[in-house]
This record gives C-alpha cells, sequence and structure tokens, in this order.
C-alpha cells in the first residue's frame, strides 16, 4: 500500500500565526526520510494553509511524487499545469467547509471536469478525482478521461469514530448519527461494503483506485482489506499524532499500519 502524507496541516499551525515557523519545508524532509511515499498538498482557492510559493518549493525540494489537489477553478488548474506536479487530484471546494465534504458532484459537473482533466492532460500531467465511493462515480470518472479514483471515506471514518471512539460525547458529535449503536454499526457495514464494491468496479474499468478522508490510527485497518486500493492519503491525524511524538514517528507508525 502506497502511502501519501498530506503536509497542510503544518501550514495550518504556521498560517495561524502568519509567521515562518513550522515551516513546510522541514515537514516535507521529515515526511520524506521516515517512510512515506509520495507527499499530498492541497492548493485552496481561498490559500487558508498551502500557499503558491509552498507549492512551488515542495515541487522543486520534495525527493517523492507530489500529489497535488485542487479545484476546477481555471485560475487554479492554470497555476497546476505550470507546477506540473505528479498528479493532480480533482476536489470539490466550499469557502464556508472546514475541511472537504464530501466527493466531487461529478454528475452535476461533468462538462467543467472533463474540460479541467483535458487540460491537465495537455500538460502531461495524469488525474484522479476525488468522490464518492458510488458505481455512477466510478463509471462517470472513467467515461471523462481520470486515470484514478480517491474514495472519499469521510461517511465512513464518521460512523466509525461515533461509534469507537468519545467524539459522541464532546463538542463536535455529529447530530445525524447519534443513533443507537446496532445502528451505527450497521451503517458501518453498509459504508464499508460501498467503498468495496466502488474499488473493485473502478479495478475493473481499469482505474487505480485510493482512498482519503478522516483515515487514521485506528480505523486504517478497514481499508487494509480492500485489495484494489493501492493507496491511502493521510493528513490530519498523523500531524495530530505528531504533536506528542513527532513527525517522524508519527510517519513511521502510519506506514507500519499501512504495509500489506
Amino acid at each position: 500500500m502506497h502511502l501519501g502524507v498530506n503536509i497542510d496541516h503544518v501550514a495550518v499551525l504556521r498560517e495561524a500565526r502568519r509567521v515562518n515557523d513550522p515551516d513546510i519545508l522541514n515537514a516535507l524532509h521529515v515526511t520524506c526520510e521516515n517512510g512515506a511515499d509520495q507527499i499530498t498538498i492541497h492548493l485552496r482557492e481561498d490559500r487558508r494553509h498551502i500557499q503558491d510559493v509552498d507549492a512551488k518549493n515542495i515541487m522543486m525540494h520534495s525527493k517523492l511524487p507530489v500529489n497535488l489537489e485542487c479545484s476546477i477553478d481555471s485560475d487554479i488548474i492554470n497555476i497546476v499545469c505550470n507546477l506540473k506536479p505528479h498528479r493532480a487530484t480533482l476536489v470539490p471546494e466550499k469557502r464556508q467547509e472546514v475541511t472537504t465534504e464530501g466527493g466531487l458532484n461529478i454528475l452535476k459537473y461533468s462538462d467543467e471536469i472533463s474540460y479541467a482533466i483535458e487540460q491537465l492532460h495537455d500538460s502531461i500531467i495524469p488525474v484522479s478525482l476525488f468522490v464518492d465511493p458510488t458505481i455512477e462515480a466510478m463509471e462517470i470518472s472513467k467515461d471523462i478521461g481520470a486515470e484514478m479514483v480517491e474514495l472519499h471515506t469521510g461517511s465512513f471514518a464518521n460512523i466509525f469514530a461515533m461509534l469507537n471512539s468519545n467524539l459522541s460525547y464532546s463538542n463536535h458529535s455529529i447530530k445525524e448519527l447519534e443513533l443507537p449503536r446496532y445502528e451505527l454499526q450497521s451503517r458501518l457495514e453498509k459504508s464499508l461494503e460501498d467503498i468495496s464494491s466502488a474499488a473493485i468496479h473502478a479495478k475493473k474499468l481499469g482505474l487505480e483506485v485510493a482512498a482519503g478522508h478522516g483515515l487514521n490510527y485506528h480505523n486504517v485497518s478497514y481499508m487494509m482489506d480492500i485489495k484494489e486500493i493501492t493507496e491511502l492519503n493521510i493528513g490530519q491525524s498523523i500531524i495530530a499524532r505528531s504533536v506528542f511524538s513527532g513527525l517522524g514517528d508519527a510517519v513511521k507508525e502510519m506506514k507500519r499500519l499501512t504495509t500489506r
């Protein structure tokens, strides 16, 4: 299993005080030296964490392939085409969201997404689409020219957290998931079935399959059981663990958990 480590949250800490500490390039080098297979960053339209200069510097200095997540906004796509990352992952964006919520609305915006893919392909950049785990999304992704899909695992992660952690007792409890445990267990199983079915179908269509969003040290083992998934992109849980263990050890431990 390839492990992509998303280092956006290092930049979140930096931007909170608008200083150059922690240094994103230090995070890059530590991540590269401790078992990651790929560096993942998200250049958002609102620039809330990764900045243009960060993306440029990471491309220049990363010893590992760089997976650059971005919206289909034309200005952003132009920047990505100039940067030429090893892969671009198209994701949805909302200004008011805390983090990316759900996959691309690939049916509604198929023409716009298809055009973004064409632009990226003209710059010789492979494209992955961040999509919900449905059969329809897999088929449309293939039809509009993506080489890869990244299955959005946020729903699975939320259900898992409400079932297996103290999230429901916190200020961040997910109201719509405040359900009896048997109902949460049933939903968890259904979510895993959806992810597995989508991965199997994508593989049959010739798409590479990644997964990500909300994956952590407690729930990542479930993804390891789905052999069609060959890459995981994980960020927040690794950076959160690094506050206590150091970034190098946090990356090493996640790599251990994601080695088949």
